[in-house]
């Protein structure tokens, strides 16, 4: 059965099981081979072979864990992003602009960040920033006077005096008020430095977003102005005789909204206080909607976590309309719109490699073929069980093999039952929950005890790379990404298995896996068969990058920069390479600096040549080592093949 259906599998038939085509957008599906490819414009005849960039990788010593970006789809998104908003104002006759900013803190890498920004030209594209650091960095790359820079997150007076060195450079830098104190601290600052602000109020809205970031917005949210807070705001300004400086009205109910109701909502009531703001005598021109543009990472197109129920278009046509909408009715003008996309500018651009280092099998080849009468008599009884499977409601099978597994472990417990015995039955009980499972396919009705044997009959796939430091979100947060083998995908998965990683930590793994319906515990993967397995997780993008910690100082991983290009013979090109963390650089993260370790190395190497437990030659040689260890990437370099078969 299993030959029939490896002459029946095709590439169409993975694209189906791993939901490519879905969470995809068009960047990634799989060729005639195999193998997955990466479509960084969406046009099918620009083809990027991932496992062709994992050998360039390895030839350039960068082995797996290895991060791919896709600058072209950078590029790509930020056009998709900005014309989809020009349509709609063309479509409703708005009469303001579209002035979109990136937010660094989404992924703060240099290359990423100016990558966003010359894409942006032709749109004015400009940044958002949250911290002094952040906001440092993007007035040294910013260079477009009309693309602007908007200033969040709380502000002390450097942070507020570099912003107005940046309009002072003829910048659009935007400081806006998170709470009453910071624009006091604003004006007091501006007068000092001579400069009039550009300045921009958050409004806490009554509206609030779902999902995993639903607490960013709502009455109790860390940032933003109730609506008394604001009016007291607005006299200050007027008392003050900075009316003119109020540039923007800002909001923000969240990251990664996965109903669109929600930012109907929230638009609405935010288009509501810039109406009644203008009402009072304020002219500001911009209105910022604030991030939440979300990604389906699952493809399911629905209102869960890790999806959304709406399309691009979508989500530009209800803001447009929206704020257009309540600005007509209240017959004020219409404001140029601000947007802080950030996840769905990066998300699709950056795919992280790894391979299988081994699998932890839940069953192995113990000997249980037929009884003898010798062997001990729950072993007989799970032998003649699992003979009898066929006649047996598949049900009371389970329970009748369950409870004989744990009178097998009480009788161990009790020190009456020996090892091979104990192993032999535990063999016995999850082959014969295989075939239950096999069984409980060709049924209509699964009961729930049989089908929770999928996740528990999983094996465990463990790969090189570490959760905490290149998927702190999914630890943290639950937050899906898509999973799927980079080859053999014209052949059928035969393995459910869990993906561990290399940590010391019982949390160090990936056994949430995306679905249409629901999450699922597992996921069907080739067998390894000891040559090299690559499996690639996808959309990660946004937040990653930055936010990944160094549990048991596993660095960061081996970094390459793909780039489209027609004229080489591959397509595209290898633009830039970033070598992961070497272990003294990690060491020195923590305080541990290279010198001194050789330093008391070399000390404890020469005590063991004057007590004569070593030869000098070989203290030298084991000096040695240790000094190229240091220089050596964190994560395991051992490679047992060249290819996948």
């Amino acid at each position: 059965m299993e030959d029939a259906k490896r002459k029946t599998w095709t590439a169409q038939d993975s694209i189906s099981l791993y939901n490519i085509d879905r969470w995809g957008s068009g960047y990634f599906a799989v060729n005639d081979q195999g193998f997955l490819t990466v479509h960084p414009d969406q046009d099918k005849n620009t083809a990027i072979n991932l496992h062709d960039v994992i050998q360039a990788a390895r030839e350039r010593n960068l082995p797996t864990p290895l991060l791919v970006r896709f600058q072209d789809i950078l590029r790509h998104r930020v056009h998709e992003i900005n014309e989809a908003f020009r349509r709609s104002i063309r479509e409703f006759n708005y009469q303001g602009s579209y002035y979109g900013v990136f937010p660094i803190k989404v992924n703060q890498l240099r290359e990423v960040a100016e990558e966003i920004i010359n894409a942006g030209i032709p749109y004015h594209f400009g940044l958002e920033v949250g911290s002094k650091p952040e906001l440092f960095a993007a007035l040294a790359i910013h260079t477009d006077f009309e693309a602007l820079i908007v200033c969040n997150g709380y502000k002390d007076a450097t942070f507020i005096r570099m912003a107005l060195i940046g309009l002072r450079l003829n910048k659009k830098v935007i400081l806006v008020v998170e709470k009453l104190e910071e624009l006091r601290q604003i004006i007091e600052i501006s007068r000092q430095v001579g400069v009039a602000p550009m300045i921009g109020i958050r409004v806490r809205l009554q509206a609030k977003g779902t999902g995993k970031w639903a607490e960013s917005g709502g009455e109790n949210a860390k940032f933003g102005l109730s609506t008394s807070d604001l009016l007291e705001a607005c006299e200050l300004l007027q008392k003050e005789g900075m009316r003119e400086c109020f540039k923007l009205v800002h909001y923000h109910i969240g990251s990664q909204i996965p109903d669109i109701l929600t930012v109907k909502r929230a638009t609405q009531e935010a288009a509501r206080y810039y109406a009644k703001i203008v009402k009072l005598g304020f002219k500001p021109v911009y209105i910022d909607v604030g991030g939440g543009l979300g990604v389906d990472y699952d493809g399911s197109k629905t209102s869960f976590d890790s999806s959304t129920n709406y399309t691009l278009e979508e989500y530009a046509n209800d803001i447009v309309y929206n704020i257009q909408e309540v600005c007509e009715q209240e017959k004020v003008p219409h404001p140029h719109i601000v947007s802080e996309s950030g996840r769905a500018i990066v998300a699709h651009h950056s795919v992280l490699v790894i391979d299988v280092l081994g699998v932890i099998k839940k069953t192995r080849p113990v000997p249980t073929a037929f009884s003898t009468g010798k062997e001990h008599a729950v072993i007989r009884e799970m032998l003649e069980l699992k003979a009898s499977l066929d006649k047996t409601n598949t049900l009371e099978a389970f329970h009748d093999a369950l409870q004989r597994k744990e009178d097998a472990q009480n009788m161990f417990n009790l020190g009456i039952l020996e090892l091979p015995d104990k192993a032999q039955i535990e063999n016995l009980f999850w082959e014969i929950c295989q075939e239950l499972y096999r069984k409980s396919k060709e049924e209509r009705y699964v009961p729930e005890e049989i089908a929770k044997l999928e996740s528990q009959l999983s094996n465990q796939y463990v790969c090189n790379f570490s959760v905490f430091q290149s998927l702190l979100d999914h630890w943290a947060l639950k937050q899906l990404f898509p999973v799927v083998p980079l080859g053999r995908l014209n052949d059928p998965p035969t393995q459910q298995a869990t993906l561990a990683d290399i940590t010391c930590d019982s949390d160090g793994k990936i056994d949430r896996f995306t679905d249409l319906r629901d999450v699922r515990d597992s996921l069907p993967f080739h067998d390894p068969n000891g040559v090299p397995y690559y499996i690639g997780i996808f959309l990660t993008g946004a937040y990653q990058d930055i936010m990944g910690d160094f549990h048991n100082l596993l660095g960061k991983v081996n970094e390459v920069h793909i780039f489209l290009d027609p004229d080489e013979p591959e397509g595209y090109y290898i633009e830039d390479t970033i070598s992961g963390t070497t272990i003294s650089e990690v060491l020195a993260m923590v305080q541990y600096e290279t010198s001194d370790l050789v330093r008391q190395i070399k000390a404890q190497v020469d005590a063991a040549i004057k007590e004569d437990r070593v030869k000098p030659s070989e203290g030298m040689k084991l000096l040695d080592e240790y000094e190229k260890g240091l220089k050596e990437y964190t994560y395991p370099t051992k490679i047992n093949g060249e290819s996948q078969k």
